[in-house]
């Protein structure tokens, strides 16, 4: 798992948790500000998972390759 989907997650719940008290308290500047901070949590999540998906994608990528480079065996005959 990427660094940056943990970050991106930690900064989401950070930005709910003020966003909310900006509602209870009716303080609309900390409302925002805590949504403005689970977007770019949001964001750096989806990132996070981007790289993970492309690091995947090469892992797979070279096992495939390796295999197609493998010699290949003659098949056993039967008596």
């Amino acid at each position: 798992m990427d660094k940056d989907r943990v970050k991106g997650k930690a900064k989401d719940v950070a930005g709910r948790v003020e966003r909310q008290m900006g509602e209870w308290t009716g303080d609309e500047k900390k409302q925002a500000e805590g949504a403005a901070e689970q977007v770019k949590g949001k964001v750096q999540n989806v990132w996070g998972k981007a790289k993970d998906t492309g690091r995947d994608a090469m892992k797979d990528m070279k096992r495939s390759g390796e295999r197609d480079m493998e010699p290949e065996r003659p098949a056993k005959k039967r008596a």
